[in-house]
């Protein structure tokens, strides 16, 4: 058997951080599920995100340890095999993979929707669309296949975009045109709506739409080997930069929800985008292709952590032997050493999607629908793992540990993530089409008998757990480069 490859150590603790930030994009985040959440539970939607912000907290305080303990590429596929077997491993991380893969296929059909507005394309058909996809996917495929330089340098830049586009414009907002009073933060849903009824129905369909705000901090993970002391540096990264993004997010929220002019009519579905309509009626129509463009930067930075991620995720597969092809998965090549192959997958896969969303009608939706949920289902399986080895008494703390606090922590965000899980995929009846109310639970079925199948035919080629730590552990202590 020959020794697995093994990845350049090329990113610090920022970048790290960057990577994270990145992938939950709080420009991203805001505007996919503002206009949602508020047309489901009104101005009062706002406090879910301290609600979802708390729960994913203590997701990260396991992450956190269980990446101190295990700083390999995969993340959730490489934590969940290391707690509970091979098989668990396997499932985690298919669902995981998948889950990153059409998540980027999603981001990058939401920039063409704005992309084709900064080129002045009015009411663009879905294959318009689908084609500025495909055109965003190939641009993003090769800065990644530039090397982890290019990406870094793309990382810092929306960073520096998205902190302007989100805490400056909010921050205007709050001082020169606030329209509504605090008081409408705690309005629920009306006086004819009781306060029992707003919580379990339109309060926690607006929580299922925050929660998919509040993913990706675990992405630091998915780059571990290519990061410097990754023991010390990733449990910082993956817990700063979910709290980062949760202050960025709440904050340039109640910017707007202060801002809009006309909270009725929002709530009445008369305003189709929230927030681009309050952006440009308190600064002026001309402020909208600057506003757009910083939008495309900040979806652009997503879809490019979304590729590395998923990609990655394919490579620690292929490294382990457990995809079909695995050796020619596993490859790295050229001067940068990066998963070349593996990248090119995500990239096939992708323009798969835009061609199915071409010919299917709203796969759209149903790509939106899944990946929350499914981010969600990948998160209960390292954290339901962790708290069984806890229970066995088997676990062995790292570097970052919360000691006696370890065990309530672990079970508590066990709950919340399975919590969370069933209020995303619960077949409530929000599309006209009804099957896209069933979006997850159809997902998560085509997954499980296509993953079942592959399972089955390369279960007995996967390299032994063990064996990648060795080769990992050396790296580390060498320092390699």
């Amino acid at each position: 058997m020959t020794e697995p490859q093994v990845l350049r150590r090329e990113f610090s603790l920022w970048s790290a951080f960057a990577f994270a930030f990145a992938f939950i994009s709080p420009i991203v985040a805001l505007y996919g599920i503002f206009g949602l959440a508020l047309s489901a539970a009104g101005p009062s939607f706002w406090w879910g995100f301290a609600l979802v912000f708390g729960g994913q907290f203590l997701v990260a305080l396991v992450f956190a340890m269980l990446v101190s303990r295990w700083p390999l590429e995969g993340s959730i596929y490489q934590w969940s095999r290391r707690l509970l077997g091979t098989t668990y491993g396997w499932f985690a991380g298919w669902a995981y993979m998948w889950t990153l893969v059409i998540a980027m296929a999603t981001v990058a059909l939401g920039a063409a929707g704005f992309t084709a507005n900064i080129f002045g394309v009015e009411d663009p058909s879905g294959t318009t669309l689908a084609l500025i996809a495909l055109g965003i996917l190939l641009a993003g495929t090769a800065v990644n296949l530039a090397g982890r330089q290019a990406l870094k340098i793309f990382m810092v830049g929306s960073i520096i975009a998205e902190v302007i586009g989100s805490v400056v414009l909010g921050t205007w907002l709050l001082l020169f045109h606030r329209q509504n009073s605090l008081s409408v933060l705690f309005s629920g849903g009306g006086p004819e709506v009781d306060l029992w009824t707003w919580l379990s129905g339109p309060f926690l369909l607006a929580v299922a739409f925050i929660g998919w705000s509040f993913v990706g901090f675990e992405s630091a993970g998915s780059i571990a080997e290519e990061v410097h002391e990754p023991r010390r540096y990733l449990p910082k990264a993956v817990l700063f930069s979910l709290t980062f993004i949760a202050l960025v997010v709440g904050y340039s929220s109640l910017a707007i929800i202060l801002a809009i002019p006309d909270l009725d009519a929002v709530a009445e579905g008369a305003v189709a985008d929230p927030v681009y309509e309050t952006l440009t009626t308190a600064l002026g129509h001309g402020v909208a292709r600057p506003v757009e463009v910083m939008f495309v930067i900040g979806f652009l930075a997503s879809f490019l952590a979304l590729q590395t991620s998923a990609s990655r995720v394919i490579w620690a597969y292929a490294r382990d032997g457990a995809l079909p092809a695995a050796g020619v998965l596993s490859q790295l090549r050229g001067p940068a050493r990066i998963p070349v192959v593996a990248i090119g997958v995500t990239t096939v896969v992708g323009a798969a999607l835009f061609g199915l969303s071409i010919v299917a009608g709203d796969i759209y939706s149903l790509m939106v629908n899944f990946t929350a949920g499914g981010f969600y289902l990948a998160f209960l399986f390292p954290l339901i793992g962790f708290l069984v080895v806890l229970l066995r008494r088997s676990w062995t703390p790292a570097n970052f540990s919360l000691g006696r606090a370890t065990l309530p922590v672990a079970a508590v965000a066990v709950v919340w993530a399975a919590l969370q899980f069933l209020n995303i995929a619960w077949p409530r009846v929000v599309f006209e089409q009804r099957y896209l109310d069933w979006s997850v639970w159809i997902g998560i079925a085509v997954l499980l008998v296509l993953g079942t199948a592959i399972l089955a035919t390369v279960r007995s080629r996967i390299v032994e757990a063990s064996v990648i730590e060795e080769v990992e552990s050396r790296d580390e202590l060498a320092g390699h480069p």
